[in-house]
């Protein structure tokens, strides 16, 4: 076989391999009346054909998660290298082991409805655990994510788009330029996705701590299917177009913003444990942007591995997603949930707002500010609270809000919190704080604008 042919089939492997990706993971298709890509279509497909056995896989996967993590620790976890699958999926902390066991818990007590009803019941517990709720979803997102994330990452388009985008992101937003591919993931798809995505980056070392951070906590945004629910709930559908652009301008503004300021950017530009440096955005002479990106991908492709690596590789992904992230997002958000819907607590931490709601000319700034913070919880309760409120522009504020501030419990930030992204529970809820106040601003003045 000539050079040449070996070239030109690295070359096609670059390019079908990266076309299926991108179709896959990036491209918005019409299916069933909505917007929505084909792998989130594939896993909602996928949930529907399981029905109640993907409630019990879950409940399966977070006990087997727990009781693997115990049984580790109590046999001296030291005896079980972290660099094996074993040590990968059971050997944690103390920290981490305690939230595995409360999530099975509540898990144990979610499906089997023991105990107190404020657990189980369909808005905190059950809403997460049930035939339809977040983590059958979950499961089966993670399940197509994990064996496709592959053909995003491993055959030359991240070598393509970084080289393309490097000068627009690098100046305004201090990120690589391959992160555009976690970006647009999570707008087309989903959050969730884009944090996974994110976070294989980060464990290869293509991304530094702080860019891992950074792209987890500002760009793994709410996919437009996700914000159209919300402005269906609030009964906005009508003014999607200014709505949509003001939670977009909003978003950006964040995105330059936060990068430039602590917590963010305070965390350092280190690697991933040992990982060494795996990029390098430089330009060498000869080359523009993209006969540059262009070598760099058929240079990944020839290095990519075969079908049985392949995989290997997916196999991993999922079984990483499915033993490590179940049991936080059923741990912290079902508590997150709980306290939200039967405490008072988020109208209490929402009274200093009230004033400023009404300095900013909000209508019933009181119900508007009692749902300020429970969107940390889960991104869905403020359009469920707000929408008896008479005031459009009330309505409008509060989903474009719930929208940009992004980190929520139950899906992106618990999903963040079991990844190996550097983002404790602080950071997070600074990291919520800070983009509610960057952002209300923003929203309210585009809504005076509007209204």
């Amino acid at each position: 076989m000539s050079d040449n042919t070996i070239h030109m089939k690295y070359q096609l492997k670059f390019i079908i391999l990266s076309l299926i990706g991108i179709f896959l993971f990036m491209t918005p298709i019409q299916y069933k009346g909505q917007t929505n890509i084909p792998v989130a279509v594939l896993a909602e497909e996928l949930q529907v054909f399981l029905g109640h056995g993907a409630t019990l896989l879950v409940l399966l996967l977070i006990s087997i998660s727990a009781i693997g993590s115990l049984v580790i620790t109590i046999t001296k976890k030291n005896q079980i290298p972290e660099d094996t699958l074993l040590g990968r999926l059971f050997n944690v902390g103390p920290v981490w082991l305690t939230i595995r066991l409360i999530g099975m818990i509540i898990a144990i007590i979610t499906y089997f409805e023991l105990g107190w009803g404020a657990i189980y019941n369909g808005e905190n517990g059950g809403m997460l655990l049930s035939d339809d709720g977040l983590l059958s979803f979950l499961l089966t997102v993670f399940l197509f994510a994990g064996l496709l994330l592959p053909l995003l990452l491993n055959f030359g388009l991240m070598e393509l788009i970084g080289s393309l985008f490097t000068k627009i992101m690098r100046p305004l937003f201090k990120l690589p330029g391959r992160s555009t591919v976690d970006n647009l993931t999570s707008w087309f798809g989903d959050g969730t996705v884009g944090v996974l995505l994110t976070n294989q980056q980060y464990e290869q070392g293509y991304y530094t701590k702080r860019e891992a951070a950074v792209i987890g906590t500002t760009f793994s945004v709410v996919s437009i299917t996700f914000t159209i629910s919300i402005i269906q709930q609030v009964d906005l559908m009508n003014m999607f177009l200014p709505l949509y652009g003001t939670i977009f301008v909003a978003g950006l503004v964040a995105a330059l913003i936060m990068p430039r300021i602590p917590p963010l950017s305070r965390i350092p530009d280190e690697l991933y444990q040992e990982q060494s440096e795996q990029l390098d955005e430089s330009i060498p002479k000869g080359y523009n942007v993209f006969s540059w990106g262009y070598k760099q991908a058929v240079e990944r492709a020839k290095e990519s591995p075969g079908v049985m690596g392949y995989l290997k590789l997916a196999t991993k992904n999922v079984l990483d997603m499915w033993i490590g992230v179940l049991p936080i997002v059923m741990a912290v958000g079902t508590i997150g949930l709980v306290v939200a819907n039967t405490t008072p607590v988020f109208s209490w931490l929402g009274v200093p707002f009230v004033p400023l709601l009404e300095l900013m000319q909000i209508p019933e700034a009181k119900a508007a500010s009692e749902t300020i913070f429970i969107g940390f919880t889960d991104m869905f309760l403020p359009a469920l609270l707000i929408e008896s409120v008479a005031s459009d522009m009330t309505r409008f504020v509060i989903a474009a809000l719930s929208v940009v501030q992004l980190i929520y419990l139950s899906e992106v930030g618990g999903v963040l919190l079991a990844s190996n992204v550097p983002i404790n529970f602080k950071r997070l809820i600074i990291i919520f704080l800070l983009r509610t106040l960057i952002t209300l601003p923003v929203i309210v003045a585009m809504a005076h604008i509007i209204f």
